[in-house]
């Protein structure tokens, strides 16, 4: 009765094979979610001129984050010669910067919470250097967007396009 007969075996075998299958795809699965996410790493400068050094962003489509980061070259500080980086679609870029100037440093200058902002860092002074990570599923393909500095009076000069495809 201690021993397994040649069809006991079989089924054995093969509750093993299945067994192992199942366990493979469920690590394939836990594996490739991960793998699919890419995160883009994106950096700009500001300066005490009220510039970005770079007027066009490009985002590969395939991005599922990005990863952006600003660095404040100059030497003034946030309440005199404030920056951020903020992205609206195009058509939201000036109401948006419009509403931030009645806004406050602790702000970042942005109105709160408004749904037009896509992604935003702080404002950071002379010397400073800050980071955002935010999902590009917001972002259309080919869609018409502007990065642009929310501090008062810096919107005009500071601003660029970000493309997504």
């Amino acid at each position: 009765a201690g021993f397994p007969t040649m069809g006991n075996r079989n089924r054995m075998e093969q509750d093993m094979r299945r067994k192992r299958a199942a366990l493979a795809g469920v690590a394939a699965l836990l594996l490739a979610s991960p793998a699919m996410a890419r995160v883009c790493a994106v950096s700009i400068d500001s300066t005490d001129q009220m510039t970005f050094t770079s007027k066009e962003i490009r985002i590969a489509a395939d991005c599922t984050q990005v990863d952006l980061t600003l660095r404040h070259t100059g030497r003034l500080a946030a309440t005199a010669m404030g920056h951020n980086w903020v992205l609206t679609r195009t058509a939201d870029y000036q109401p948006v910067a419009m509403a931030g100037m009645r806004g406050t440093l602790a702000d970042s200058y942005l109105p709160k919470n408004d749904p037009r902002v896509l992604a935003h860092t702080k404002v950071i002074g002379g010397g400073e250097t800050t980071r955002v990570r935010f999902p590009t599923q917001r972002l259309r393909k080919g869609g018409d967007y502007t990065f642009f500095c929310s501090f008062p009076g810096h919107f005009a000069m500071m601003k660029g396009t970000l493309i997504f495809n």
